[in-house]
């Protein structure tokens, strides 16, 4: 998934002039800062030049993982048409500009964000070409949530990594008030980003919501260490990604985690491909995580007819149906 083109157009007339060696630096600082999940009070991307290395080297892949984890809302629940979205941690704008996408009757957006240098390059970036009412708000998603009002769509995406443990249920609970119909969170598809995932996933169960993706089902995760739950898109690198990263590979990988809960029941439950498929002549084996609450790996073969068909066709990610 590549970024919208006026976005595209943005970010490289922001990067035009910006000396590499510097931006090398930075990039080198921020990826270590994630790599580390430091909780050190300092914001990642505090400084002018730690947002421009984001932009070149982190924004193409959260945006394809934001937008893959919105397809997978939309897909369960059709239905769903957000008119107003609430972003905790909004970085630059990245799940605004992936909303739009995905549904671009979006008549306003509420855009929380603690950094000054974030919050100057995100409304430059969406000044020109966005055509929904935007707010951008300062603020720190664990302290700073009180005068917020409920959206139809609320998220936060790459914020949970960043929040100290002692304060995510407080957090997750305070997101689950601020929903009017369905909550988005994304994480890195790290085991440590799984095991956050869960617990906010137990945590909104308890507190009635309606689980639509990735899961299936409400019953406790059937995975289990070292074994996680993540998904995974290829990502294209930009010339100036390459540079920067000094990497001789055209792509990368962005490995993900999600959940959307809703206040809305998914119309339907269907197994979903939770690792990439394996195949071979005339059959293909999907590990399914299933509406019953299992998980775990199913060969189909050409005996199977247009079962066999769909899966074969079933990518990492996919529900099977």
């Amino acid at each position: 998934m590549e970024l919208p083109a006026p976005l595209r157009q943005g970010v490289d007339s922001l990067l035009e002039k910006v000396p590499l060696p510097a931006l090398k630096q930075a990039a080198r600082t921020l990826s270590e800062r994630y790599r580390a999940e430091l909780r050190d009070g300092r914001l990642h991307m505090g400084e002018d030049m730690a947002v421009k290395a984001y932009l070149a080297t982190r924004l193409p892949a959260t945006y394809a993982a934001v937008r893959a984890s919105l397809n997978a809302l939309a897909d369960a629940r059709p239905d769903f048409q957000p008119r107003t979205l609430l972003d905790i941690g909004a970085g630059p704008g990245t799940m605004l500009w992936a909303t739009l996408d995905a549904w671009p009757e979006l008549e306003q957006a509420v855009l929380v964000e603690a950094s000054a240098a974030v919050r100057k390059v995100g409304q430059s970036l969406a000044a020109a070409t966005i055509g929904a009412r935007t707010d951008w708000v300062a603020g720190d998603a664990t302290i700073d949530l009180d005068n917020l009002r409920p959206a139809d769509l609320v998220s936060i995406a790459y914020v949970l990594d960043e929040v100290a443990p002692a304060s995510l249920p407080k957090l997750v609970g305070r997101l689950w008030q601020l929903t009017a119909d369905t909550l988005l969170i994304v994480e890195p598809g790290t085991p440590a980003g799984w095991q956050r995932m869960l617990a906010a996933r137990r945590q909104l169960i308890e507190a009635g919501a309606h689980l639509l993706a990735p899961c299936p089902h409400a019953a406790p995760c059937p995975l289990a260490p070292p074994d996680w739950c993540h998904f995974s898109r290829r990502v294209a690198r930009s010339r100036l990604h390459r540079l920067v990263k000094e990497a001789d590979v055209p792509w990368e990988d962005e490995k993900f985690i999600y959940l959307a809960a809703s206040r809305q029941p998914a119309p339907a439950r269907l197994p979903r491909v939770i690792a990439p498929a394996k195949g071979g002549s005339g059959k293909v084996v999907l590990k399914l995580c299933q509406p019953d609450g299992s998980a775990g790996e199913r060969l189909f073969s050409k005996r199977d007819g247009e079962t066999f068909k769909a899966a074969r066709r079933a990518d990492w990610g996919d529900t099977l149906g």
